[in-house]
């Protein structure tokens, strides 16, 4: 498995994301710049130029018109995916910590954090409305009762918002009367890194501190599969075509320098999504990996890591024949 290696970024990734088609691929990280890329070869399209500080997430739409970054600079920003200009900023109190468009792609959320007197907040968009116009949706959390939102996604046909929490909390948000907590979980027992979604988005796997990714059922939020390691584990994804997800993670980043590369903290881990057993590992990265994803078609994933590297892997034959024995 010989991975194309991306390198247009000076400071660690924080998110990466591919399009509908996979055709593209955008990463953000540490460094203020966002990056889009062709995946079939490597080659950097292009940048998106504009935020001052940590580009926390990335998100882009089912057609590929735009694009959709969150940002520690107190703003969330829509670009014209071709051109990279800013169509719309949103400023915000706190640092926008997660942002994603919705499946049809006409509305938008993002989350901020708990800073400076500010609780957090979710925000929700109607983006063919006029720029200045007041937003669809937006509650302040009460931190008093639940901790600060790390990420958010959508649910089916955009009735509800899933957030994970630094407390390891999961919660439902009817967006359909005007945001109440339809009900929350709390699985894990530390900061939830990621979440994503499954092709079908009926299954969502979250990655924690805590060392363990989850697979749950998205609608109610039951879980399914526990896939443990003995790091933090930063990202998990599901393959689109099998039964497989990877988790990516290692130490906190000031804690790098005391491991060693060939202890294998730093390794891509597959599992069985059934059975939760591991029966694969990829090296390569020198620091953490912070972000992963899953090629729309299964043949390949992505990495993204502290070291500010993405890595681009196309699956070998072996792995399509590979028959896991229960």
């Amino acid at each position: 498995m010989r991975p194309l290696m991306l390198q247009g970024h000076e400071r660690a990734i924080t998110q990466i994301r591919y399009n509908r088609e996979g055709d593209l691929l955008f990463t953000v990280a540490k460094d203020a710049t966002p990056n889009v890329w062709y995946t079939i070869n490597g080659e950097r399209l292009g940048t998106y130029d504009g935020h001052r500080g940590t580009v926390w997430s990335v998100d882009v739409n089912w057609d590929s018109t735009k694009v959709l970054t969150g940002a520690a600079d107190l703003s969330c920003k829509l670009w014209d995916c071709e051109t990279g200009k800013v169509i719309n900023t949103w400023d915000t109190k706190s640092s926008v910590r997660s942002s994603n468009f919705s499946y049809c792609g006409n509305m938008i959320n993002f989350t901020t954090d708990r800073q400076m007197k500010h609780e957090p907040k979710i925000c929700i968009y109607d983006i063919r409305e006029p720029s200045d116009s007041e937003p669809a949706l937006s509650f302040v959390i009460d931190t008093k009762e639940m901790s600060k939102p790390m990420c958010s996604l959508w649910g089916a046909l955009n009735e509800y918002l899933i957030t994970g929490h630094d407390d390891g909390t999961m919660a439902h948000w009817d967006l359909k009367v005007g945001g109440e907590l339809l009900h929350s979980v709390r699985e894990h027992t530390a900061l939830i890194k990621d979440m994503q979604l499954s092709s079908d988005q009926m299954m969502l796997i979250t990655a924690s501190k805590d060392k363990t990714a989850k697979l749950f059922d998205a609608p109610s939020l039951n879980l399914m599969k526990t896939y443990k390691t003995d790091r933090p584990v930063n990202s998990a994804a599901i393959s689109p075509i099998r039964d497989h997800v990877v988790l990516g993670g290692g130490q906190e980043a000031m804690d790098v320098t005391t491991s060693n590369l060939k202890e294998g903290k730093f390794d891509a881990r597959f599992f069985h999504l059934v059975f939760e057993e591991e029966f694969g590992r990829v090296k390569g990265h020198f620091g953490p990996i912070n972000s992963l994803a899953f090629h729309p078609n299964g043949n390949s994933y992505s990495s993204g890591g502290e070291d500010g590297f993405v890595r681009v892997h196309q699956f070998d034959e072996s792995y399509f024949d590979f028959q896991f024995e229960c």
